[in-house]
């Protein structure tokens, strides 16, 4: 139920929704007496509401297809411009969090912030000389919210209470399991709090891309990070938002686009490591060969990880789609439980079918991805579809990967561009020479583990126990189970064979006989009754 604090912060957001007359977006015909525009006022509401909010009002602003143009350009406000703390209070936390006067910390700090956002803001500042092994290196300094986590914190216990209560009192909520989605953003917004963590996050991509052409990430200067504080190198480039100033400097925007694309299927499969906070905020472009252009990453807060199972089936999800292969795709989402095992196959692939088809050798900007997932999301939950708390990252990643996609090139292919790269990953994970490979990989462990697993066995034998969870003696008992089966067979075996030598006795008409009838047929006949007795009758 919901407590005195949680029902005083449902009441807020009531409150924040009237003030901001927010109830048009309910009632369509509902005409606001605030002067100001709608979407203004949205994103106003939102950032009164707090991170949690915010960050949803991210995500909208990166999808015009469901999202009109006027409320996603006001949204997109949200992802660097959301109003700053004092500097004062900036450098307090990064005196506190590293123990040091901010001067002797950094030759130069502007007070100014480069971006504020709803969970933390950044700093440009530069390094004493000879602190970084050179002349003062230039440095942005993320510094997180004062009093951002017991913000965030509130709000997820309110979170928790409503995913509850949908999941007790509606059969619908439940099959899209909003606990475990809670649970998952939970995680997410727990983990942007540490910047130690996106830290490490920013490290690992760093090597993945070393070297790489296609993106770059910069380097983290471990000796002035902390919990609340992250110092990384500054890395200079034009805003993705910026498009008239790209255009000017001739950059080539569809390479751009299919460079976005392969990056994210890279990142997905070749890494299982991805950039799951793909807003424009977070993407700069280095146009230094308009021709080919590249990519600059930041803010490494959310990043995304695959179970093997679900890379894998993700993975032939997608070949499938490519290769139009209907009944994979069907199969696939049985064998991995997304939808019950008992679910037709051929209806399921049919609805699939209906929905795929017309997707295939169009340009994107005639038909939305997110549309199409809409559509596939929506025919799945007729055959009890379960939500996959653990690819709502991936999805929405995705989904800003199109929506970007979109800006840059409205005839860029998805398909096209990502197919190559799942198939090299098909070949490379899934295939002969991948299955060897593994084998040749385990044998060593496998051979020196196998004498202890059997020294093991031996010792559970010795003692009176059982192997797989058997006792020895459920084990004698299943042996004389299966010797008393065979003994009532062979003796109903030998039951038929006297039954069929009494009848040849008799039929030769040989031998004494009593009633006409030959005694030797009598006697192999209740031999064969006996027989027959004492294999049937019960233990």
């Amino acid at each position: 139920m919901l407590s005195f604090s949680r029902l005083r912060r449902v009441l807020q957001i009531r409150a924040v929704a009237a003030r901001y007359e927010l109830r048009e977006f309910l009632r369509p015909g509902h005409r606001a007496r605030d002067p100001r525009p709608r979407g203004e006022r949205l994103r106003l509401a939102l950032e009164e509401l707090g991170p949690v909010f915010i960050k949803f009002g991210q995500a909208l602003s990166t999808r015009p297809d469901i999202v009109p143009p006027d409320i996603a350009e006001e949204l997109a406000k949200l992802q660097d411009r959301v109003p700053p703390f004092p500097s004062e209070q900036a450098r307090a936390v990064v005196e506190q969090e590293l123990g040091k006067p901010i001067e002797a910390l950094f030759a130069e700090f502007d007070p100014v912030p480069l971006a504020s956002a709803s969970v933390a803001q950044v700093h440009a500042a530069r390094l004493h000389p000879g602190a970084d092994g050179g002349a003062g290196l230039e440095v942005v300094v993320k510094i997180l919210r004062p009093g951002v986590e017991a913000a965030i914190e509130a709000d997820i216990e309110l979170l928790h209470t409503l995913a509850l209560l949908a999941h007790r009192y509606s059969a619908t909520a439940r099959r899209l399991r909003p606990r475990e989605v809670v649970a998952e953003y939970e995680k997410v917004l727990r983990d942007e709090l540490d910047l130690m963590r996106e830290g490490a996050n920013c490290a690992q991509l760093r090597r993945n891309w070393l070297g790489s052409d296609l993106i770059y990430h910069p380097l983290v200067y471990w000796d002035y990070t902390r919990t609340r504080v992250l110092v990384m190198e500054r890395i200079r480039g034009i805003s993705i938002r910026e498009l008239d100033r790209l255009r000017e400097l001739g950059v080539d925007f569809g390479v751009l686009s299919e460079r976005g694309v392969e990056i994210f299927f890279k990142q997905t499969f070749r890494d299982n490591f991805f950039h799951a906070d793909m807003h424009p905020g977070n993407i700069f472009v280095d146009a230094t060969d308009p021709k080919r252009p590249s990519y600059l990453a930041v803010d490494f807060g959310i990043v995304g990880q695959l179970t093997p199972s679900d890379q894998r089936y993700l993975a032939e999800n997608f070949y499938a789609f490519f290769n139009r292969d209907y009944r994979r795709v069907a199969e696939l989402h049985v064998e991995s439980e997304w939808i019950p095992s008992d679910t037709r196959v051929e209806e399921f692939e049919a609805a699939i079918r209906t929905v795929c088809e017309p997707i295939f050798q169009r340009p994107l900007k005639e038909i939305s991805f997110g549309f199409f997932l809409l559509r596939l999301f929506q025919i799945a939950r007729r055959f009890n579809y379960q939500v996959q708390p653990q690819l709502v990252l991936l999805q929405k990643t995705l989904l800003q990967i199109e929506g970007l996609g979109r800006q840059l090139n409205p005839d860029l292919d998805l398909w096209k561009t990502a197919k190559p790269i799942m198939e090299e990953w098909m070949r490379r994970r899934l295939g002969p020479a991948a299955t060897l490979e593994r084998m040749r990989t385990n044998l060593p462990s496998l051979a020196e583990t196998l004498p202890d697993l059997a020294q093991q066995a031996l010792r559970q034998l010795a003692r009176g126990e059982g192997l797989g969870g058997v006792s020895r003696k459920e084990f004698e008992a299943l042996r004389a189970e299966l010797d008393a089966a065979h003994r009532r067979q062979l003796r109903m075996t030998a039951a038929a064979a006297l039954a069929v030598s009494a009848a040849l006795v008799h039929a030769a008409g040989t031998g004494w006989t009593v009633g006409g009838v030959s005694v030797v047929s009598l006697l192999l006949a209740a031999a064969a009754g006996a027989l027959a007795f004492r294999a049937l009758r019960p233990r």
